[in-house]
């Protein structure tokens, strides 16, 4: 397996260390390598170069197996240029149409939900990742003046809507739920009622195909109620760029944190090119301090051996994961873990063996 490795800024290349460091060991004991090549894109490299991505950056990266995004965003770097010029670069020319969110509470970690535990907690969000508010289409009239006018234009076409709805309905087939197959489609189509009800046309007709999948439709704001009130009520949910990017923060705190949550960016296409990454961001003010939380990227370690050719190995990291933190770590919090950033690390290599 051939992986680029983008550790980023702040603590990003801490955790990426750790999440390297389990890969090669689950490699190891499932007999395949792992071949990883360094870029060092992120704050550093843009405020030293004034560049974000090189030319020829992104042809580059589409050589790989896979990509493993360890966190972006510095204080010196206004918020936007980097999750702009990288993030959002990164998904529209490698066209990762798919951001996959696993919303699983793992053993030993707190979730602010009372009388709730890793048998409620336990859904898988898949958001369309290249269209809607984040296409980019918008502008100003008269900016900097009393009469200005700012717009900015959701995007969707019928292509981009049936490629993720088939895919979140496929998926929900291969996660085989045994509560039941259901995949929620979670939009808002009594105000949205241009592009919300292609989206849901789209859903209609696609289900046809999946007979043995439950449809199930939630406007977004009664998915947020519901999310926190019933979160076992979900199987997969299926939701447009903008509304999956609100309510996977929301999911990840029902997990225990930013510090547990992993995601990845797919491109589920032949020869296409996915990135992985834990979702809590670069946390500078703990660079160097060997208190960071690498349980996410871990995680997010996990996700990128499952689905890039080697769903054992991902079983594996995913289970020592899940041994740790029930049985080890004493928090998710950075700082009161009850071990350094490596020590968790270690911890997990040490389980990928029971």
């Amino acid at each position: 397996m051939k992986i680029a490795v983008i550790g980023g800024d702040g603590t990003g290349p801490e955790v990426t260390a750790e999440a390297l460091k389990v890969m090669d060991a689950a490699a190891k004991l499932e007999g395949f390598t792992i071949e990883k090549t360094e870029f060092g894109f992120g704050g550093d490299h843009y405020l030293k170069t004034g560049e974000i991505l090189p030319e020829g950056a992104v042809d580059e990266l589409r050589k790989f197996d896979a990509i493993f995004l360890g966190a972006i965003g510095h204080p010196d770097v206004a918020p936007g240029i980097l999750e702009k010029g990288l993030l959002l670069q990164l998904r529209f020319q490698l066209d990762q149409y798919i951001n996959l969110r696993p919303v699983k509470l793992y053993p030993g970690v707190d979730t602010p939900l009372k009388d709730k535990g890793p048998e409620e907690i336990d859904f898988v969000v898949v958001r369309e990742n290249t269209e809607d508010l984040y296409a980019g289409v918008g502008g100003f009239l008269k900016k900097g003046t009393a009469d200005e006018v700012a717009t900015q234009t959701a995007m969707y076409t019928r292509k981009g809507c049936e490629r993720w709805l088939r895919w979140a309905f496929e998926y929900t087939q291969k996660r085989n739920n045994p509560k039941g197959k259901k995949l929620t489609l979670v939009a808002k189509t009594n105000v949205l009622t241009y592009g919300h009800d292609l989206v849901w046309r789209t859903f209609q007709e696609v289900a046809k195909d999946y007979p043995d999948v439950e449809p199930d439709y939630n406007h977004v704001d009664a998915c947020c109620m519901w999310m926190v009130k019933n979160p076992e009520y979900y199987d997969v949910i299926a939701t447009t760029n903008m509304f999956g990017d609100i309510i996977t923060d929301l999911a990840g705190i029902l997990q225990g944190g930013m510090g547990v949550a992993a995601g990845g960016n797919i491109n589920p296409d032949a020869g296409g090119t996915s990135m992985y990454e834990p979702m809590g961001g670069s946390a500078p003010k703990y660079t160097g301090k060997n208190v960071i939380n690498p349980i996410a990227a871990i995680s997010a370690a996990a996700m990128l051996l499952e689905h890039t050719g080697q769903p054992a190995a991902g079983a594996r990291v995913l289970k020592a994961i899940q041994t740790v933190t029930g049985t080890k770590m004493k928090s998710q919090s950075a700082g009161k873990m009850g071990y350094g950033t490596s020590e968790v690390g270690d911890l997990v290599v040490e389980a990928l063996g029971s």
